[in-house]
């Protein structure tokens, strides 16, 4: 292996110079060039951004995936370059035992056939799971870590690099000021001065190249963080329908459990023997618009105590909660805020009213209402 020795030993030179200017400048020895306000500001919200980054993801990946093994194990795959395998997640496999007890107890039996239903809503959990999951590391995790990985590294190899220009610039500083004061006492010749200015200008210049180039790089943390919002949006949205999706998985999770209790139970028991899952607080809530469901998953399945005590034929004004869209002709699409009249109809079910808007007639939920005295 050939071995450039000079320029061995002038980089050598040159690190044990820059490590001396150092130090003096640290115990207050020597001089140091400052960087403007603009430059130092510009470098305070950059660091700024790289660590608030660097925590976000971190919990971003503990929300995500609790279990610190797996994502050590996903950090080793990512490195590696290799696919990770496929692994389910918990809500997955505990529909999956659930359904293989379920085989050994007895598919026809109360108990088999509950653990079948409430199996299959868990491996419908778990689905909507591991696409929140994939949807949250493309969106967001990557962008975040691309910025970490990419950009950062590039700004901070141009940051120590301004750092060196800086320090070549003070020691040139420093011979020029040894030199003039040499040459006032006739000690030093005329040419060592005008060598330390020469050295001095050429200083100068690569520190504010160095210097205008490390700006462009910080000022583009401007455009960092309105791609990190657009991330962050993507991340909100991906959780708003992962949400709304486990909302209405369990709503007609509920619903099934209702029927079966209904089914072998007169209905003043069938409380006692298949008790609410989901509390009527969470089920008032609205659908998420982001959120793709089925139509029976959308409608309202509680009745609160004063919708109850509802007059059998008369009519009341009722404010519309949320968006409705009908599902056939016999219900009434809704706008949030408006105002309709309603009333009920003997045999009805409890869970809906007729809706009336001037010309227009048809089903509406109760939970999309707010009755008005």
């Amino acid at each position: 292996m050939d071995f450039n020795v000079k320029k061995l030993a002038s980089d050598a030179g040159v690190f044990f110079t820059r490590a001396v200017q150092f130090t003096e400048e640290k115990l207050g020895q020597a001089e140091k060039t400052e960087l403007d306000a603009h430059l130092e500001n510009l470098i305070t919200r950059a660091d700024g951004t790289k660590n608030w980054t660097e925590k976000i993801l971190r919990q971003t990946e503990v929300l995500l995936q609790p279990n610190p093994s797996a994502r050590i194990e996903e950090f080793i795959y990512d490195k590696l370059d290799k696919k990770l395998p496929s692994r389910g997640t918990n809500a997955e496999l505990l529909g999956q035992y659930m359904l293989e007890a379920a085989n050994e107890f007895g598919p026809g039996t109360p108990y088999g056939s509950t653990l079948i239903t409430v199996g299959e809503y868990q491996k419908r959990l778990g689905s909507a799971e591991r696409e929140l999951l994939h949807t949250s590391a493309t969106t967001f995790l990557t962008p975040l870590r691309n910025f970490l990985e990419g950009d950062w590294r590039t700004i901070s190899k141009e940051r120590r690099l301004l750092e060196n220009r800086r320090l070549d610039l003070d020691i040139c500083k420093a011979r020029l000021k040894k030199a003039k004061q040499a040459e006032a006492k006739a000690a030093l010749l005329s040419e060592e001065v005008d060598k330390a200015e020469h050295e001095l200008r050429v200083a100068q210049t690569e520190f504010d190249r160095q210097a205008e180039v490390t700006r462009l790089l910080l000022e583009g943390i401007s455009s960092t963080h309105l791609n990190h919002l657009r991330c962050l949006h993507d991340f909100a949205e991906a959780q708003a329908t992962y949400y709304a999706q486990c909302h209405h998985y369990m709503q007609d999770l509920q619903r099934e459990l209702n029927r079966c209790a209904n089914s072998v139970s007169a209905p003043l028991s069938s409380a006692a023997v298949c008790p609410d899952p989901v509390s009527s607080a969470f089920l008032s809530g609205p659908p998420s618009p982001g959120a793709t469901v089925s139509s029976s998953s959308q409608r309202p399945s509680t009745l609160t105590m004063e919708q109850s005590q509802l007059p059998v034929t008369g009519t009341r004004k009722a404010k519309v909660l949320y968006d409705y869209d009908a599902h056939d002709a016999s219900e009434l699409s809704l706008l949030a805020d408006e105002l309709i009249t309603v009333y009920t109809v003997p045999g009805m079910d409890p869970d809906w009213l007729v809706g009336e808007r001037g010309n227009e007639k048809g089903k509406v939920p109760v939970t999309y209402l707010e009755l008005l005295s």
